[in-house]
């Protein structure tokens, strides 16, 4: 596919000079190009915003963006970059490589790089944006079923994020529902390397993904700022099955200052919690923890007492440093305390009100430096309030 029109410097002038306008209204005006429509333009300009807060390193000259959808599909950088850490070798494959993020950080220390993309148009833009970012591969147009099929090398790693939408745009959460079912290639992915990587929905059950699928060494729940966008999991050709070590979970919250937990999957289900009411400090996981279900590990870890068996906080007399999460020193109040107007970050938690009802029942407003937590200990029901 040719893209020399859309890089010409007279388009990538136009579009560093619309890049801050009102998109719909530019769609309505008539291209100042007779050979490329305004909708490719204004595609451009969505891929560099986008670009911008997702992946910068493509923010040069001689880049191409495909359409939106390809763009919410794609990983960001920053889970890119944690995904290929201690990853080398000599060949690499990424059996659905999409718009090239994570093959691009992934691949980065291996010496021979193989793309897998069925979408002619989408490996034609990787391939055109690799070579103006200097990086070498071979660039494939084939169904990865097909490749699967004919293929005969074995690689170092191997990589997939398989589809996770039917043909009517639903979503699938079943291994099998997926495309492609993983239980139907997982014995062909073990024949051609001994480390598959492959990146599911954070919405997935982990206990069901250990029960389906065979030597899963470690799986890596992903958060961004607090928000959980993925689930990878590392599955090694273990030539014994007969003793697999537990999968160990990773819990990450990238961009943000807390640190990594890692603990092995079967010791949550041995770890036993003690419960109190609140003490000096309120301890709040991050969202990678309260996916990986470490509700009982954290706190034996950690030497904290939990609330309340369906409260996920924590509390402890003495402040508990590099606890992955947020950290707060409260006080106990009474409701009759609040005051019409005040400002608080609200919190409800195992709480008969979510905060819009707690905020209105209370005549409270949004924002301030403070938290005001509604939740549930063994003592009953506690409103805390950050110092």
């Amino acid at each position: 596919m040719d893209f020399s029109k859309l890089i010409s410097s007279d388009i990538q002038n136009y579009i560093n000079q619309n890049i801050n306008s009102d998109l719909n209204k530019l769609l309505l005006k008539k291209s100042p190009f007779y050979d490329v429509v305004i909708q490719e333009i204004v595609q451009q300009i969505k891929g560099r915003k986008t670009a911008e807060k997702k992946f910068s390193f493509l923010l040069k000259e001689g880049i191409i963006f495909p359409p939106n959808l390809n763009l919410e599909q794609a990983s960001s950088q920053s889970t890119a970059e944690y995904k290929a850490q201690n990853l080398k070798g000599k060949s690499f494959l990424d059996l659905t490589c999409g718009f090239g993020i994570d093959a691009y950080f992934l691949s980065k220390n291996f010496d021979e790089v193989t793309l897998i993309e069925q979408n002619p148009e989408l490996i034609s833009i990787v391939e055109n944006n690799w070579k103006t970012l200097e990086r070498k591969a071979n660039f494939i147009n084939v169904n990865l079923e097909e490749f699967l099929e004919s293929n005969q090398q074995k690689f170092d790693v191997v990589y997939l994020d398989p589809a996770r939408r039917d043909q009517q745009n639903k979503k699938k959460f079943l291994l099998e529902d997926l495309s492609p079912n993983l239980l139907e290639i997982e014995k062909k992915l073990m024949s051609i390397s001994d480390k598959i990587i492959v990146k599911l929905s954070p919405l997935i059950d982990i206990s069901y993904v250990i029960s389906e699928l065979k030597n899963i060494t470690e799986i890596q729940i992903i958060a961004v700022r607090n928000e959980v966008k993925e689930l990878v999991l590392i599955i090694e050709n273990n030539q014994s099955t007969d003793n697999q070590q537990p999968t160990t979970i990773k819990c990450i919250n990238l961009e943000s200052n807390e640190p990594e937990f890692s603990f092995n999957f079967n010791d949550e289900k041995s770890a036993k919690s003690e419960f109190s009411e609140s003490l000096n400090f309120l301890y709040i996981p991050n969202n990678s923890i309260l996916k990986a279900g470490a509700f009982n590990i954290i706190s034996e870890k950690f030497g904290l007492k939990k609330l309340h068996p369906n409260t996920h906080f924590y509390t402890s007399e003495n402040k508990i440093e590099n606890f992955p999460g947020r950290v707060l020193e409260i006080e106990k109040i009474d409701a009759k305390d609040l005051k019409k107007g005040e400002k608080y970050n609200l919190i409800s938690k195992n709480y008969p009100l979510k905060p819009e009802e707690i905020k209105k029942k209370y005549k409270l407003n949004d924002g301030g430096s403070h938290y005001l937590i509604f939740t549930q200990s063994v003592k009953g029901k506690e409103i805390l309030r950050s110092l």
